[in-house]
């Protein structure tokens, strides 16, 4: 058995695993050790579709120490006049360059892809390669970190939860692009399986690849409340779009008086879009999205809301409502894996392990990033916990303002901690804060939103209790 040693074990190399392992290079002397089951690092980018892009600006993700993308704004196409998204295949490149790069040349990380995680146990940890099987171990000086809690999946990697029978054509979004290579005859109809952002980009790309709306069938099983992309761009010169809509954020949920009111609220100051404005939306997951894009997808007018699929044969679909028929040379395109699984938090740092979750949604890069700092900073477990409050995950919107209230409450911490907001100030992955320091002091516009965004908030810390009760929470 080989043997080692390193401060920090991270299993997973991952933008979550990849990101804590940056800042740790950059803010002390650490050795590394990162094991992750893929040939390369990424996550679950080796595994997404080849049309995915980020649905945030790419100065939101990745590692702080190194830019993701050219930092410009897109002038064509359904995010134009945005900040770019950068693609699966360059988030791929980026990993791999940060990897090799500046990881591995620091001296400092060593790297075992294509090994498999056993655990750690009295302070060692263990792991076995999926190629040759031979068993690792490695003494850990410091901790363990698990940056796979959330458990990831994408559709090409995930396991339906319903039957498939025989001769049912079903793929991945993988295959698509790959249809021309088939030799069979041209799907009559595509059915979308699944009602999240994957399932949007699939309706997108079909529609804008020549598919005819009234050849596709979307199985939606819940609608979603979504984030205008309009009010999630970093730089100055969209001050009055983004600090202008936390501002109304706050005032929608320092008014509101149920949930549903809030989303409401929060969709008439265009801060939220839903895609079928007669269907009420029942999930929110912080996916992002413009208006272009809703636009494309209301094309789709065979929206069945009849619950998840149970059972697909070449007759067509049992849903949890009822029976679906669809023609036998019909293509299913499965897009019910859940990207995010929504786990129990739990307190990020404990005796020789951390556990790393979102303490900013949605930004798990910049979470990541912060909860290294603060893991190099502070001493003693408690004062970490205090500053690196997991959030709990929301999935339906009664469970949105009490994610929301966790939220606020790590801001308001890092706000009064001088050495985090510093880090944060400087922080490439923050974004938002770079906008409220560079505002002029004898900008009286902007300092007026600032002004409001403040008040507001405090009175939506006053009003999020009664929400949270109201929901049940």
């Amino acid at each position: 058995m080989a043997t080692a040693e390193t401060d920090y074990l991270i299993v997973g190399s991952g933008a979550v695993g990849m990101a804590f392992a940056d800042t740790l290079l950059e803010e002390s002397d650490a050795h590394i050790t990162i094991v992750d089951r893929h040939g390369k690092p990424g996550g679950h980018w080796n595994d997404a579709y080849p049309f995915v892009a980020l649905h945030q600006p790419s100065a939101f993700y990745g590692v702080n120490s190194t830019e993701l993308g050219s930092g410009e704004i897109d002038t064509t196409g359904l995010n134009k006049g945005y900040y770019e998204l950068s693609t699966g295949a360059e988030v791929n490149s980026y990993f791999e360059k940060v990897m090799h790069q500046r990881f591995i040349p620091s001296g400092r990380v060593s790297y075992h892809p294509m090994c498999d995680y056993i655990g750690s146990e009295n302070g060692c940890g263990k792991f076995v390669s999926l190629l040759s099987g031979q068993e690792s171990e490695v003494k850990i000086r410091k901790k363990t970190v698990d940056a796979t809690y959330y458990g990831t999946t994408v559709p090409s990697t995930h396991t339906p939860k319903f039957e498939v029978g025989e001769g049912v054509k079903m793929i991945p979004p993988n295959g698509l692009p790959q249809l021309w290579q088939g030799t069979g005859p041209r799907p009559k109809k595509f059915v979308i399986l699944g009602a999240g952002k994957t399932a949007m980009d699939v309706g997108v790309w079909l529609l804008r690849s020549g598919a005819d709306p009234d050849d596709i069938v979307w199985i939606c099983p819940r609608d979603s409340w979504l984030l205008n992309r309009n009010h999630t761009q970093p730089g100055q010169e969209f001050f009055h779009e983004t600090i202008g809509g936390q501002r109304d954020l706050m005032a929608a949920i320092a008014a509101a008086e149920t949930a549903d009111d809030l989303f409401l609220r929060l969709e008439a100051c265009g801060v939220m879009l839903r895609i079928d404005p007669e269907a009420t939306p029942s999930m929110f997951h912080y996916a992002t999205i413009s208006q272009g894009e809703v636009d494309i997808l209301r094309r789709i007018k065979n929206v069945v809301r009849m619950g998840h699929v149970e059972t697909i044969n070449q007759g067509g679909m049992l849903l949890k409502d009822g029976d679906y028929p669809m023609p036998a040379e019909t293509l299913y395109i499965n897009c019910t894996a859940t990207a995010v699984e929504r786990r129990p938090v739990v307190p990020q740092f404990q005796d020789g392990l951390i556990t790393l979750q979102m303490i900013r949604v949605p930004q798990p890069a910049f979470s990541a990033a912060l909860s290294a700092f603060l893991e190099v900073t502070y001493d003693d477990d408690e004062a970490k916990n205090r500053l690196g409050q997991p959030v709990p995950l929301p999935d339906g919107i009664e469970t949105y303002p009490g994610a929301t209230m966790v939220n606020m409450m790590n801001q308001f911490q890092w706000s009064q901690d001088k050495i985090v907001n510093k880090w944060i100030t400087k922080s490439r992955l923050d974004g938002f804060g770079k906008m409220i320091t560079g505002v002029g002091a004898d900008d009286k516009e902007k300092i007026a939103i600032l002004e409001e965004f403040r008040a507001n908030a405090m009175a939506a810390m006053g009003n999020l209790p009664k929400l949270i009760a109201q929901a049940g929470g």
